[in-house]
């Protein structure tokens, strides 16, 4: 059983005076048991200086040499030629007190630190292992929030294009309605027709209007904490491909809705590490340019063909095989929701770079104006 800070004081007290004590009822015709005696004094010295460090071990090897000094020069005669080891005896009591203490002292600040510096590490740990949870949920509600905003998308598409062939099937109709008797059985279906026709074409007149973009939430924020934060999410993607991710954002405020825009950084970004070969480069850089912030996402990919430029933010035009063609056309429905603008510059073999105007805090109005 470990002993207590308070019992280790006394059990260095009960060690001198149980040895002091047999050195002096010892009869000195026993010189042997003597030497057994001065050298068990090195445990209570020892012992102290492993427990209390430098201080400890001068203490009790003072109290050794105070208990043992009487023994020499009472029951020995004190003559110092005859019992000069007895003596060089007590100057080692000290001298080992001290040095054992020292290292002793020494090790116990190295523990200390070391007990701090796991617990500094157990408290970082926790925090990453937070954070890398509010990351992923973070990136889960993105990637959510992207597979409903392609929906949206493509079913806004869709009704555009189911509108165009009812308001042919309607003229049709009409056309036919003026046949037939308003009396006879084929008028009264081609009536049905009209009729439903219209009813089909309010419903996707209500399903457009639901569809169009609706006003995100507006608020001012660090733009370049969110895009750090975009960054995390794709770090690991970039580590994946033997990317180099380099940031270069200054802290500028911005005033939008921060999902919206963060969802726009994160699909530039995913674009850009997909274009990227292996020892690649991907920066993002943010600029303030007068009433506009310009942000930056380039790489050092293959480039786009210029013919394909025109056509990058066409709804369904990709150039991936496994893209949707949705992400550009998504990015720019939001940025020019927020009073600005994107655009795309490209060379074959030099890379591309797609950058993001956006008005500067106290110059929205203005612009929307």
């Amino acid at each position: 059983m470990r002993h207590t800070p308070a019992f280790r004081p006394l059990l260095i007290l009960v060690f001198i005076v149980g040895i002091s004590l047999l050195h002096y009822t010892t009869p000195l015709y026993l010189p042997m048991l003597h030497d057994i005696f001065q050298r068990l004094y090195y445990i209570p010295v020892i012992l102290a200086a492993f427990w209390f460090g430098l201080r400890g071990g001068l203490i009790a090897a003072l109290c050794v040499s105070l208990a043992y000094v009487p023994h020499i020069m009472f029951q020995w005669g004190g003559h110092v030629s005859m019992e000069l080891d007895k003596y060089l005896e007590i100057v080692m009591y000290n001298v080992v007190g001290g040095v054992t203490g020292l290292l002793a002292g020494r090790e116990q600040r190295r523990r200390a630190q070391l007990e701090k510096t796991a617990r500094g590490l157990e408290a970082s740990y926790a925090k990453l292992e937070e954070q890398s949870e509010r990351i992923i949920a973070i990136e889960e509600q993105l990637r959510r929030a992207e597979r409903l905003s392609l929906m949206g998308e493509l079913s806004a598409v869709l009704a555009h294009e189911i509108r165009n062939p009812l308001g042919s099937i309607r003229g049709t109709a009409e056309i036919l309605k003026d046949d037939f008797a308003p009396g006879d059985r084929k008028y009264e279906f081609v009536e049905i027709l009209v009729k439903e026709t219209e009813r089909l074409n309010r419903v996707v007149e209500e399903f457009l209007r639901q569809a169009r973009p609706q006003p995100g939430t507006r608020e001012r924020f660090d733009l370049a904490e969110e895009l750090r934060m975009v960054a995390t999410l794709v770090a690991a993607e970039a580590k994946r491909r033997g990317i180099t991710l380099d940031m270069q954002v200054a802290a500028v405020e911005l005033s939008g809705d921060r999902d919206q825009l963060r969802q726009v950084v994160l699909n530039l970004l995913l674009n850009a590490l997909h274009a990227t070969p292996a020892e690649g480069r991907v920066t993002l850089a943010v600029n303030e340019n007068g009433a506009m912030i310009e942000l930056q996402v380039t790489d050092t990919g293959s480039g786009i063909p210029p013919a394909d430029l025109p056509r990058l933010f066409e709804p369904f035009f990709t150039t991936k095989e496994e893209g949707t063609g949705l992400g550009l056309a998504v990015a720019k429905r939001i940025v020019t929701a927020h009073g600005g603008t994107i655009s795309v510059q490209s060379e074959e073999g030099e890379g591309t770079t797609v950058t993001l105007r956006l008005p500067a805090i106290g110059t929205e109005d203005t612009d929307e104006r």
